[in-house]
């Protein structure tokens, strides 16, 4: 018995008052001739209950990386969604045929295992904790740039219930021409405007607001064409302070004043991931969550 399973052990023998449950991971296996996997999700359902299992993916993805550089994690997070509803309209809790017909061959499930849980979020975090996330040594290096500012934006549209609704890696292509390589973030459209959020990072430099602020005039002519709506395009940047853009740094400042400046100038909206609570909101309102 692993140490994890163990704790998960002596956890149900003193549950008293805890609620009895089952849990399943989910695991990550790029070849099923070698296999090796990685734990990336937990499905937990009580028993008894009406209400549907729930359903939980990392939101670390290094370790999937580690094993399989070319793993399509996009795909992997809409697994999620895909799987949450399927398993509110699922009464009978069938998730071996659930996942036979919905999830890819490159995802697996372990078998149902008991659990106490002194509630379902509780218990949720605690199997994530135990079996899915990242131990604390490996966490030691903070996400930064692109992708901390990625995170924050799949936190706040979670946490208001939103994320499900928001198209994801929109193709430009679909509104500029064949060959466009850039896919932005998330969108979604309430009435006649098309709202688009992307991170843009400028801890490395200048390049992605040039990018994007390069793309943004084709972006808002196709969406005007094909969509018959506006287009309001949002890029999102860390704070200056986070970067060390102060005037005690002049020139790391001024880089990241020409990196805002270039997208305004071309009709983006620049926004922090300190306004990224206030966005959600907004979202929660207009998609009438």
């Amino acid at each position: 018995m692993s140490r994890s399973e163990s704790r998960t052990a002596a956890a149900m023998k003193s549950g008293n008052g805890r609620r009895t449950c089952e849990f399943q991971l989910l695991r990550y296996v790029p070849d099923a001739v070698r296999n090796e996997y990685v734990h990336i999700g937990v499905i937990l359902r009580e028993h008894g209950s009406a209400a549907p299992a729930s359903v939980k993916f990392t939101r670390d993805w290094r370790r999937v990386r580690c094993m399989d550089a070319e793993a399509d994690i996009p795909l992997l997070e809409s697994m999620e969604g895909e799987l949450r509803r399927r398993l509110e309209n699922d009464p009978d809790g069938r998730l071996m045929r659930l996942l036979d017909e919905s999830l890819s061959l490159s995802l697996q499930m372990t078998e149902p295992k008991a659990y106490l849980a002194e509630s379902l979020p509780a218990g949720m975090e605690e199997l994530m904790r135990l079996y899915v996330e990242p131990p604390p040594r490996d966490r030691g290096q903070r996400l930064s740039g692109l992708a901390a500012i990625q995170a924050k934006m799949r936190t706040e549209f979670e946490r208001v219930g939103v994320w499900d609704l928001l198209r994801k890696k929109i193709a430009a292509s679909e509104y500029t021409r064949p060959g466009d390589p850039l896919r932005i973030d998330m969108g979604y459209r309430p009435n006649g405007v098309i709202r688009m959020f992307h991170a843009v990072s400028l801890e490395p430099g200048v390049e992605m607001a040039k990018v994007l602020a390069f793309s943004a005039a084709g972006l808002r002519a196709g969406v005007e064409r094909i969509e018959r709506a506006q287009l309001e395009l949002t890029a999102i940047v860390e704070p200056a302070a986070r970067l060390g853009a102060t005037d005690e740094e002049p020139e790391r400042l001024q880089m990241y004043r020409f990196g805002v400046e270039t997208m305004e100038e071309h009709n983006i909206r620049v926004l922090t991931t300190s306004d990224l609570g206030r966005v959600a909101d907004s979202a929660r309102r207009e998609l009438k969550v």
